[in-house]
């Protein structure tokens, strides 16, 4: 083939991934998402050369991170004039090295499909929700925008209670893979299977729930504009927010109040009157905080719970931390080895991680999984608990995310942990969007983007430990194998 149908080919692949981009939160437009997923398949499966499908997927890839995750710019304008020259770079590097992971996808399918171009497309589907899945460990991982995530805001993302977000992920490039074929009979077949997944989803979503235990959370939200929220004027102006949500009279007396991810200017370890002032106006009510603190020269992201009077009775730091956004790779190993500070959380430049999940005792509410914000991406870190919580406490800053999609994003990958363990979730965020989410995923109560304010919520109930809950990725790893069956067989009969 020729060099210039090759990249025709490529543009087109940009084009068709960005489609599919379209697919995620907040465009949530899955009717354009599936159709050009198949024909991102259908065009790397016409490749017979592994080298060139690789590269097809590495373009696709690219343009489908480059859309979906195109708030990464965000964080570089919250300074403009020092970090905005940054902000294309950042999306570029994002795109095509997350993108790297559909390339492998792509090499597999050709290496492996053999010379049948319908050979070649099922390995690459089940290479592709391999890779995936791969993509949420690698490196720490970033499950973020994953194929399985375009079933979110649909009700088949129920079926996340038995198969996990891998096991979304794998039907959704499974359907688009049936359909990629162009046969009528294969047009039909997924579309069956997607109407079964969506028909079975609101069955499930249909089911009942507990009525609630008892308890009220009360979730304020003090809508501190990133760029303001550590000038020494503005910062106290926001403190004095979340002590006047906090002491304002409501129609439920909560039991808790939260607040969110690096909620006030000062540090756990040096507080002067700030938990005094904070437990004072919770008025004996037990007050969750983000707030950092420090250790020597190591710093830490915390949540601290204040008893009435004022105690600090439990401290969780966060551990799953944003490479390069809340520490440096290796900056530790660095300075050790060679002597080089620069990068070194304990000489001040990033966080440091603390020990690992944790569970947070919170009396009359039960006991809770605390998660600071990105840690809410991650489903293996709820399976590492010590034993089940009863719910699910996140708080975040998604102020970085700006206001278009990273924070309806984060809401919605947080949902999905809810549905995937039978857990409610009460989500406090600084900006937005706050939220108190039932064991089903679905959104009880919420502040906008953009809103102050705060609300108060009885606490939903639990459902009995669901499938995923119990057995993790099992149901994935079995319908990953029993797909790449036929691909093993193929090559097995072959030699």
């Amino acid at each position: 083939m020729s060099r210039y149908g090759l990249r025709g080919r490529l543009a087109l692949q940009l084009v068709l991934g960005a489609a599919v981009g379209l697919g995620h939160v907040p465009f949530s437009l899955w009717f354009v998402a599936f159709p050009a997923l198949a024909a991102v398949l259908a065009l790397i499966a016409a490749e017979a050369v592994p080298r060139r499908a690789a590269a097809l997927a590495l373009s696709a890839g690219t343009g489908h991170f480059a859309v979906a995750l195109h708030w990464i710019v965000e964080p570089f304008q919250v300074d403009a004039a020092r970090d905005g020259w940054m902000a294309p770079f950042a999306l570029v590097l994002m795109a095509v090295g997350l993108a790297l992971f559909w390339a492998l996808a792509g090499w597999l399918g050709a290496r492996l499909g053999g010379t049948a171009r319908g050979r070649r497309l099922w390995a690459l589907a089940v290479a592709l929700a391999g890779s995936e899945a791969l993509r949420g460990v690698v490196l720490t991982g970033f499950p973020w925008a994953q194929p399985g995530h375009l079933w979110l805001d649909l009700p088949a993302e129920q079926l996340a209670a038995w198969i996990g977000p891998n096991g979304l992920g794998l039907l959704a490039v499974l359907v688009a893979a049936t359909g990629a074929a162009l046969h009528p009979f294969r047009i039909a077949a997924s579309l069956g299977i997607a109407g079964t997944a969506v028909a079975l989803g609101a069955w499930l979503g249909s089911l009942p729930v507990p009525p609630p235990p008892g308890g009220t959370v009360r979730v304020v939200q003090p809508n501190a504009a990133q760029h303001l929220k550590w000038d020494p004027a503005m910062s106290l102006a926001f403190f004095d927010r979340l002590l006047t949500a906090t002491a304002a009279p409501g129609d439920l007396r909560p039991d808790l109040v939260i607040w969110p991810e690096t909620a006030v200017q000062f540090l756990l370890n040096r507080p002067g009157a700030g938990l005094a002032m904070s437990a004072e106006a919770a008025g004996g009510v037990p007050l969750v905080l983000g707030i950092q603190r420090t250790e020597g020269w190591r710093g830490y992201n915390s949540l601290a719970l204040l008893g009435p009077d004022g105690t600090v009775e439990a401290v969780y730091d966060k551990h799953h931390l944003v490479p390069f956004g809340e520490y440096i790779p290796f900056g530790d190993l660095a300075a050790d080895l060679f002597g080089v500070t620069a990068f070194a959380a304990q000489e001040g430049f990033g966080y440091s991680a603390g020990p690992g999940p944790a569970l947070l005792s919170l009396g009359p509410l039960g006991v809770a999984a605390p998660l600071i914000c990105y840690e809410a991406v991650f489903p293996g870190i709820l399976r590492r608990l010590p034993e089940r919580p009863g719910w699910l406490l996140q708080i975040t800053n998604d102020a970085w995310f700006g206001q278009r999609s990273g924070p309806f994003q984060h809401l919605s990958v947080a949902r999905l942990r809810a549905i995937e363990q039978g857990l409610p979730l009460v989500r406090a965020a600084n900006t937005g969007v706050s939220a108190v989410v039932d064991a089903r995923g679905r959104v009880v109560a919420q502040l906008g983007l953009g809103e102050q304010g705060f609300l108060d919520v009885p606490l939903p109930a639990a459902l009995p430990p669901t499938p995923y809950a119990r057995w993790g990725e099992a149901a994935f790893l079995i319908l990953l194998a029993l797909a790449a069956l036929p691909v093993v067989m193929r090559r097995t009969r072959r030699h």
